[in-house]
């Protein structure tokens, strides 16, 4: 029985190392990579440039976390319909404004959450009074336009019953149609409300400070690596601690 019990906690050690070193933070640091999933259309976490860079505060915040690794941050464009599969196939991490959910959660971790940012209108500024409320928004006659396959679409859908909503596929543009006419509002980050606001003449963020629903915002790593998600959110607790984190969001929100 006592050799039994010996070899079941020599087994079990074993497997515990061997546990202990399969982790992505290996993987990264010995191929001297980060392999970066965002959808680059999120303004000011992450936006595509022409010349093919990113540019926005998750793309600074990661830079600087592969500089502590030693590698290389190398961005892989995906989409919002398509950000889970293409980080299960092709990253370490995703980024770009991500707002956690228990759908994201079944199949990636998060780390701990790096900003607390909830669900706000924008719309034409002299619709502001209008659009004050979800009872508000959700009328006959009333067009709500989403960016497809995100939280923000998922939040019109369950909230909004009366209301019309458009699927928009350009996230870099899709504020333009509010003051073209071809939709009154678009749900969003309520930070992201508040940067369009700025600028774009003309429309406004409703209550940003007041979201209408309470959201955060993390990094996508792989489910089930305790040692990389230690890693990363001791990374961010540092950044918050030494004032890189706020001089970098600062630097994106003045």
């Amino acid at each position: 029985m006592v050799l039994r019990i010996t070899v079941a906690i020599v087994s079990l050690c074993a497997l515990s190392a061997v546990e202990a070193q399969d982790s992505r933070l290996d993987d990264v640091i010995k191929r001297g990579a980060l392999r970066v999933c965002t959808p680059g259309d999120y303004k000011p976490f992450s936006l595509a440039k022409a010349d093919g860079t990113f540019e926005g505060i998750d793309v600074d915040l990661i830079q600087s976390m592969a500089k502590s690794l030693g590698v290389e941050a190398k961005f892989v464009k995906t989409s919002w319909p398509k950000l889970m599969d293409d980080f299960v196939e092709k990253c370490d991490i995703g980024v770009g404004g991500i707002s956690v959910n228990l759908d994201r959660q079944k199949r990636a971790f998060f780390t701990t959450a790096y900003m607390v940012n909830g669900k706000a209108p924008i719309t034409k500024c002299e619709n502001v009074a209008k659009f004050q409320t979800v009872a508000d928004i959700d009328k006959p006659g009333v067009t709500v336009i989403e960016n497809p396959g995100g939280s923000n679409e998922k939040f019109a859908r369950a909230n909004f019953k009366q209301a019309k909503i458009v699927i928009f596929n350009d996230n870099t543009t899709i504020f333009d149609e509010i003051l073209k006419g071809n939709a009154d509002v678009m749900i969003s980050e309520s930070v992201e409300t508040i940067v369009q606001s700025k600028l774009r003449p003309g429309l406004c963020a409703v209550n940003p400070d007041r979201p209408l629903q309470y959201g955060e915002m993390a990094y996508l790593i792989p489910r089930g690596d305790a040692t990389f998600k230690a890693w990363v959110d001791q990374w961010l607790h540092l950044a918050r601690a030494t004032g890189e984190y706020d001089r970098t969001v600062a630097l994106w929100l003045k």
